[in-house]
């Protein structure tokens, strides 16, 4: 595993080394600087900073100074050269980027990515697209070196994002999303609808835009099946195979993706075929709304050749009424997504049975929300406590011990 964490690290049992992984070679937390790789949190009460960088689930300064984004694709093609190719390989590598850092210095790219974009005005937008030209070349790099060592041509690369962007003015962030409404974190197609793209010697088809619908937890049974595994002796999934929908264009088995529902914030969003509900919001609604990239920037834009094959997403006209029509704190939202994936038109009144069917599936899934486990702010987490680095403060055994 190379590259962000995220997954827990109060204590050593949730380190990527103890979860599964034979090696981890990155940071545990959300977001740090891409170069000093120091993470700053403001809590209500405290203010923690410090060092988060390790291999193996210990402490590892040796990278301090170097951009992640390259940092992580030469880790990563060092695993590639290394590798038996007798042998199997799964190889998770999280990209920081295009991630805020901390927030004195959210977006920050190597001057040469910068370079390459004179035409954008917006200094935001400029640094944000280095950044993801950064990630390009990173990924391009790893490719090269899959082919290089021969491992390609028995290899399948997964590139997908983790969720909508935070356009500017979120989250210290300057992506977009447009036209989709919402923004990261939302339910809105901007929040929730991610791009990828699946690469590999294996696909029977190729070359194609697939719109079937597929959830991230459907990546587990895929991977499984394509290393061998028999997904019908896999218990308890809500993921589905999708390798013949991918592979062949075969219809996809999932016909429904449960957005979410917060027990915790009131909110929830479905999509069954090709409707969607939309309860309540989170946010307090601030942004539920359609947000294009705007300012002096605009002359960045320049014309290109739009590849015949490319995804574009087409939205019907917007309506003169949109910003009213779909008020979720008032009555739910129904969306045609495939129609209308721009959330422009509310058609619940013209469709109440489907509304009705779609509250009636919330209300079934709701006995099996899992509560929330948040914790309270906890002081002995403070890096200060820990050499300046950020790392497991809690021991398990001893806490179960108590």
């Amino acid at each position: 595993m190379v590259g962000k964490w995220h997954l827990g690290h109060f204590a050593k049992e949730y380190l990527p080394i103890n979860r599964g992984f034979d090696s981890s070679f990155g940071y545990y937390l959300g977001k740090e600087d891409y170069w000093e790789h120091t993470s700053s949190f403001n809590f209500s009460k405290h203010a923690f900073w410090g060092y988060d960088f390790h291999k193996n689930g210990e402490v590892y300064k040796p990278e301090f100074g170097q951009y992640s984004t390259e940092l992580y694709a030469d880790a990563a093609i060092n695993i590639l050269k290394n590798h038996d190719t007798s042998k199997p390989l799964f190889l998770y590598l999280p990209f920081q980027a295009v991630h805020s850092a901390n927030e004195d210095d959210p977006l920050q790219a190597p001057q040469k990515y910068i370079d390459r974009f004179p035409y954008i005005q917006n200094k935001q937008r400029k640094v944000y697209a280095a950044m993801v030209s950064a990630l390009d070349d990173a990924v391009g790099n790893v490719t090269a070196s899959l082919k290089e060592t021969g491992l390609y041509n028995n290899s399948v690369i997964f590139f997908t994002t983790d969720n909508g962007g935070p356009v500017c003015g979120f989250d210290y962030n300057c992506a977009s999303n447009f036209p989709l409404r919402g923004v990261k974190a939302t339910l809105w197609e901007g929040g929730v609808r991610g791009v990828g793209l699946v690469n590999s010697p294996f696909l029977k088809k190729p070359g194609r835009i697939s719109e079937d619908l597929v959830h991230v937890c459907d990546w587990l049974p895929t991977i499984y099946h394509l290393a061998g595994g028999d997904t019908s002796k896999l218990k308890n999934l809500d993921g589905y195979n999708q390798w013949e929908t991918i592979s062949s264009g075969v219809t996809s088995p999932r016909k429904e993706v449960i957005h979410n529902i917060d027990t915790v914030g009131n909110f929830s969003a479905i999509r069954m075929g090709d409707y969607k509900l939309v309860v309540n919001s989170n946010y307090n609604g601030s942004w539920d709304g359609w947000y294009p990239t705007k300012d002096e920037d605009e002359d960045f834009v320049i014309p290109v050749n739009v590849n015949p094959q490319a995804a574009v997403v087409h939205c019907p006209p917007k309506p003169p009424d949109v910003e009213t029509n779909c008020q979720p704190f008032k009555a739910p939202c129904l969306f045609n997504i495939r129609n209308d994936a721009c959330e422009y038109i509310n058609i619940a009144a013209q469709h109440p049975d489907i509304v009705s069917k779609l509250q009636a599936r919330i209300a079934e899934l709701l006995p099996t929300v899992v509560p929330a486990a948040n914790k309270p702010e906890d002081v002995n987490a403070d890096p200060r406590l820990h050499g300046g680095n950020w790392v497991p403060w809690i021991n398990l055994t001893q806490f179960n011990e108590v």
